[in-house]
């Protein structure tokens, strides 16, 4: 078997395992949720994008989207599932509040019901599954060597892509959905691809002194995190190298990034709750929500403000640029 068909088939198997037990449940899409369904998701669009931008695009592009509209349902139950539970804790949270987001939690659930049906991922024989299996047979499957050219190819186009991205900005962020958590979804794949592809992606590490102005982003957390553990090489014979500090600087970014994101996402469920559940303005819903999220919750201003200034640091270092160090092949 080719190594990317194998590769899509290792994480293709979890998700038809999980689908399998699914389709037995009073409620599949419950079940899903519950059983970390995203993850093998997150790794199959991973592999969907990053072959479609090395051979295939038409193809791959059709597959990467039916990952993505199950990722994406799972991704809207998590979402208010989430925040119900945060702010049932919240004994200053209006019950209407908490009851609102459970039930946008069933309806997200119900949607995902649905969409497991229509689109026979959890049908019995010839499924999704089966389907997309049989498309991924037919790919242009590349040689390891021309493979790895290709992958290097494309993590330099999505670094340029990314720094574009920043550059039509300007760091003014103005919206946490549109400007934060679309910049750290994009820097996010970055570093689910390694993962994805199990072991043709190494960290290397860089024999000079390690920079003054990463030293910053080398903290314990970062250095110790699983998620900064790449798949050993197994039986890889040609790899794409990642410098590893600058892999651990680029794991620094997404992190803040998500702590500030996941912030401002709850002021704006809040927000939504109270406009839904009674008639006030934005501005009298998002001074409510600061209150019943207390002192300790940044404002939105503030929170986009130190979006802004920590990436503008981190790409004015010119981080992404160095991430890539090359190919290389077992002699």
């Amino acid at each position: 078997m080719k190594n990317g068909l194998a590769r899509f088939d290792y994480y293709l198997n979890q998700l038809q395992v999980l689908l399998t037990k699914a389709a037995k449940q009073k409620n599949a899409a419950l079940w899903l949720y519950q059983n970390n369904a995203r993850t093998p998701l997150f790794m199959l669009e991973g592999l969907a994008k990053l072959y479609a931008g090395m051979h295939n695009k038409k193809k791959f592009t059709k597959i990467k989207e039916h990952f993505k509209f199950l990722e994406d349902a799972l991704g809207a139950i998590d979402y208010y599932d989430a925040a119900a539970k945060q702010f049932a804790q919240n004994k200053k949270i209006p019950v209407a509040v908490t009851q609102y987001l459970q039930a946008q939690t069933r309806e997200k659930i119900q949607q995902l019901n649905e969409l497991l049906t229509e689109k026979d991922w959890i049908a019995e024989g010839e499924n999704r599954i089966t389907k997309i299996k049989a498309k991924l047979e037919e790919a242009d499957w590349l040689k390891p060597e021309d493979e790895m050219k290709k992958m290097e190819g494309f993590y330099g186009e999505a670094i340029l892509s990314i720094i574009e991205f920043t550059q039509e900005t300007k760091f003014a962020f103005t919206n946490v959905e549109a400007d934060v958590h679309e910049l750290r979804r994009k820097l996010r794949w970055l570093s689910i691809y390694p993962q994805a592809l199990q072991g043709c992606v190494q960290l290397s590490k860089d024999k000079k002194t390690v920079p003054q102005h990463l030293k910053k982003y080398l903290t314990k957390e970062i250095i110790k995190s699983p998620f900064n553990k790449l798949p050993d090489a197994g039986s890889n014979s040609h790899f794409l190298l990642l410098n590893q500090n600058y892999f651990y600087a680029l794991s620094w970014i997404i992190a803040q990034l998500g702590e500030l994101k996941d912030s401002g996402l709850g002021v704006v469920a809040v927000k939504e709750s109270l406009q839904l559940t009674s008639s006030v303005s934005d501005e009298a819903a998002y001074k409510k929500a600061y209150e019943l999220l207390g002192k300790q919750q940044l404002k939105m201003p503030q929170l986009l403000k130190e979006a802004s200034t920590n990436c503008k640091t981190f790409f004015s270092e010119h981080n992404l640029e160095y991430l890539v160090n090359g190919t290389a092949a077992v002699k």
